[in-house]
């Protein structure tokens, strides 16, 4: 009787932008568990306390991005507020100019994949400047020639930023508390959403699409749980 066939080794190679945030330690975490990931290279700004096997942590500057190394994937999830940047421009500097920085060297290193943090209410056509400037990043993540451009569109975000040494979100809290209140009369693509539940929808759908292709905050909440 013939042998059955070897598994194939893990294949992917992907790199995470944002690693050191909320959603992006998630991503980081999901895709090191992943068995058909072989390595994760993580973009931060600042020091990245998790160790894994497959993980390979970059210390750079996304004004200034080096070349990466040839990656399959990429997950964009910078961001920032208006208010702890200081200012508009600063603002985005990060949200805009970083995050197509590094989907610009991404393509340049072979990636045909990209999953995208955006925002619920996303368009570049907003009067809401935020707003706004994450549907200008998703136009323009769309121009690029990638096979596929997963957008994840969550609502508020859940998580401690605290324990992970980032400033804390009044809107984000003051909505938590709103949301634990009233959450059966809220609209479920309006309920806060566990940073996990964004990485996890992320994660399942980025290798498998083609296109572009968006996720509304309802349609990931609780994909951590079933994933």
């Amino acid at each position: 009787m013939a042998n059955a066939a070897a598994p194939s080794p893990p294949a992917r190679h992907v790199a995470v932008a944002g690693a050191s945030g909320l959603v992006g330690r998630c991503l980081v975490a999901r895709l090191c568990a992943d068995p058909s990931v072989a390595q994760v290279h993580a973009l931060v700004r600042r020091a990245l306390p998790l160790t894994h096997a497959k993980l390979r942590t970059h210390g750079v500057d996304f004004a200034a991005l080096p070349a990466l190394p040839a990656i399959d994937e990429v997950y964009l999830a910078l961001g920032t507020t208006i208010k702890v940047a200081g200012s508009q421009a600063a603002f985005r500097a990060v949200d805009f100019d970083a995050n197509l920085a590094v989907a610009q060297a991404a393509r340049a290193a072979g990636a045909r994949r990209c999953g995208l943090v955006s925002a619920l209410g996303a368009s570049a056509r907003s009067a809401v400047f935020y707003s706004r400037v994450k549907g200008e990043l998703e136009d323009a993540l769309a121009a690029l020639p990638f096979e596929a451009l997963v957008i994840a569109r969550p609502a508020m975000l859940r998580g401690d930023r605290q324990a992970l040494g980032q400033p804390v979100r009044s809107g984000e809290v003051l909505w938590g508390g709103f949301d634990d209140a009233l959450r059966l009369f809220i609209p479920r693509g309006l309920r806060a959403i566990a940073a996990d539940d964004v990485a996890a929808a992320l994660v399942r759908a980025v290798p498998a699409a083609r296109g572009r292709e968006v996720l509304d905050s309802s349609a990931m909440q609780g994909a951590a749980a079933i994933s």
